[in-house]
């Protein structure tokens, strides 16, 4: 997301490029393909060089050396889903916004929440949490 760490809204960068934001908004999401000359303009319009869109994708040579069998079932690596989640606009703004935090005890007490919210214990496994009385209430 580099137009996020730019601080560049998707109009400002519509019309940078001849665009209306909403087209903007697909591409980023992707729902509508980009041509080789659009993501050169993109590029060029946010001072990267266009492998920058294709970083952390599969390159031909890794694919060429895995078996048919195994192309398309291997698990993605821890490596994969945290590019993955950093090129969401949330994972951006999460990230961006933690490193600003320089009191490590903050720091600690944060992973700690959100290790909670989603559900996972500190060595990694999920919480077992007890259902209460007043947990079944509330579902009905």
């Amino acid at each position: 997301m580099r137009r996020v760490m730019l601080g560049m809204s998707q109009e400002k960068l519509g019309e940078a490029l001849g665009l209306t934001f909403q087209q903007v908004q697909k591409y980023e999401k992707g729902t509508n393909r980009i041509g080789a000359s659009r993501l050169q303009q993109i590029s060029r319009t946010l001072d990267v060089p266009p492998a920058f869109f294709f970083e952390g994708a599969p390159s031909f040579e890794a694919a060429a050396d895995l078996e048919p069998r195994q192309m398309g079932v291997a698990e993605e690596s821890k490596a994969t889903y945290v590019a993955d989640f950093l090129s969401t606009a949330e994972g951006l703004h999460l990230n961006m916004a933690f490193a600003r935090i320089h009191d490590p005890k903050v720091r600690k007490r944060i992973i700690d929440l959100v290790s909670s919210l989603a559900g996972e214990q500190q060595n990694g496994d999920p919480v077992q949490r007890d259902v209460t009385a007043s947990d079944k209430n509330s579902s009905d």
